[in-house]
């Protein structure tokens, strides 16, 4: 049962009343009329319990679109119900328009849609229904949770997707789509044409020239069919936040990015996303089907403040990778976390593999380097000239390596690693 505030207003007129009168009797009246008054209104009240609740809607949505989700409410009562009814769900959901008033007629239905905009990724479930009915004079009602239980997933929103036209076209170019053909270490033979001025002579095909009356250059295309291993790591070193965001996050769209573009390019692309045990692994994943499988597989990943296991890290990779492949590792440039545990156990997989590792950097270190107005401002600015310091020291010690590092603030990261990709593809080193 509940009370509105209609009761408690007929309650300080009855209180008012026995003032006035000053009686025992009228007190006794006065709470059995408001007794008598409530209990009618409580019993002419349609119950809630008999007013079925099926949830509907969308079921997934990117981070920072709205979902929308619907409430159907069926009266299973002889009578007309008032009710006020409340979408109740999680915080994170940013669920708006969640409450409204609604009258039913008898075995009618209705509809009320609540408008989610999640802040978080991952799944955001949903609460119970609460219906609260009320009686013919409002003064008292009755209340019911229906559990009619659903789940939003906020996908990770891919905000570099406007980087990929234009990548695609660079890719048509390196492709042969376009009239621009390069050769490169290791690139696969396409066709044969008549030598043109500005031709690299290495391409000349001699044996085909000797059988012709004119001069014949091979043409040569990028390699197809490669496999891509993207790794993220969602240890402590992906928390930070850079920006807005953690950089998990930042790790997670350059990563899309970047296997939108392998998979249009014709490489197979493999996601393993690992701290001190394996959050996610996507494998074999067909073209048409990758990306929507990785952003799923992404959706309910957070960083753990926990060291990576860089040997769980490596052999992960290596059960993955048989045939020389590209292994991309989206991780932080931190200097222990590279130098005492990468780096002592990646041997194995450079010795077999072509590795990028990628890591976004942090804008406000190059403002802290800068700014000299308060006294303050230099010890700010010495520690920033220390981290890159040492940033600098680990990039070296990862390039003397054979290790590629792109390294680009939040905005330019994803299309950064896109080029890189597209570099290692146009110089046949995949």
């Amino acid at each position: 049962m509940i009370l509105t505030w209609r009761a408690g207003a007929l309650a300080a007129i009855a209180v008012i009343a026995v003032a006035i009168a000053g009686s025992w009797l009228a007190f006794v009246i006065a709470t059995g009329v408001l007794i008598i008054v409530i209990v009618v209104d409580l019993l002419l009240c349609p119950s809630p319990a008999k007013v079925s609740v099926r949830r509907s809607g969308d079921t997934a949505v990117r981070l920072g679109d709205p979902a929308q989700v619907s409430v159907l409410l069926t009266n299973h009562n002889r009578r007309t119900i008032t009710a006020t009814v409340r979408d109740a769900w999680s915080p994170s959901a940013g669920a708006s328009g969640g409450i409204s008033t609604i009258t039913i007629p008898a075995r009618q239905r209705r509809l009320t849609r609540t408008t989610l905009l999640p802040t978080r990724r991952g799944d955001r479930p949903s609460g119970p229904v609460i219906i609260r009915a009320y009686g013919p004079l409002r003064i008292a009602g009755r209340q019911r949770a229906h559990q009619a239980p659903w789940r939003v997933r906020a996908l990770p929103p891919f905000n570099s997707r406007k980087h990929l036209p234009s990548r695609i076209a660079r890719l048509r170019e390196l492709d042969g789509r376009s009239s621009i053909l390069q050769r490169g270490q290791g690139t696969e033979f396409d066709s044969l044409r008549e030598y043109v001025p500005g031709d690299d002579v290495r391409s000349i095909d001699w044996r085909a020239t000797a059988r012709s009356t004119m001069v014949v250059v091979k043409t040569w295309r990028p390699e197809r069919d490669r496999h891509v291993l993207i790794v993220l790591e969602s240890s402590r070193t992906s928390a930070g936040r850079v920006g807005d965001q953690p950089k998990l996050d930042h790790s997670m769209d350059a990563a899309l990015l970047l296997a939108t573009l392998a998979s249009r390019a014709g490489d197979r692309v493999d996601l393993l996303i690992v701290d001190r045990e394996v959050r996610a692994s996507v494998v074999g994943e067909p073209a048409a089907t990758m990306l929507n499988t990785f952003v799923n597989a992404m959706a309910n990943v957070e960083s753990i403040l926990v060291e990576t296991d860089h040997r769980q890290l490596v052999t992960e990779i290596m059960s993955r990778v048989s045939q020389r492949s590209l292994v991309v590792i989206l991780t932080g440039l931190d200097t222990a976390a590279i130098t005492d545990g990468l780096l002592g156990v990646i041997g194995p997989v450079r010795r077999k593999h072509r590795i990028v590792l990628a890591a976004v950097s942090d804008p406000r270190i190059d403002e802290l380097r800068g700014r000299r107005e308060e006294p303050g401002d230099a010890y700010a600015a010495a520690a920033a000239e220390v981290d890159v310091e040492r940033r600098g020291q680990v990039e070296r010690q990862l390039r003397d390596l054979g290790i590629s590092v792109v390294q680009a603030p939040p905005d330019t990261f994803a299309p950064a690693l896109a080029d890189h990709y597209l570099a290692l593809k146009k110089a046949g080193q995949l």
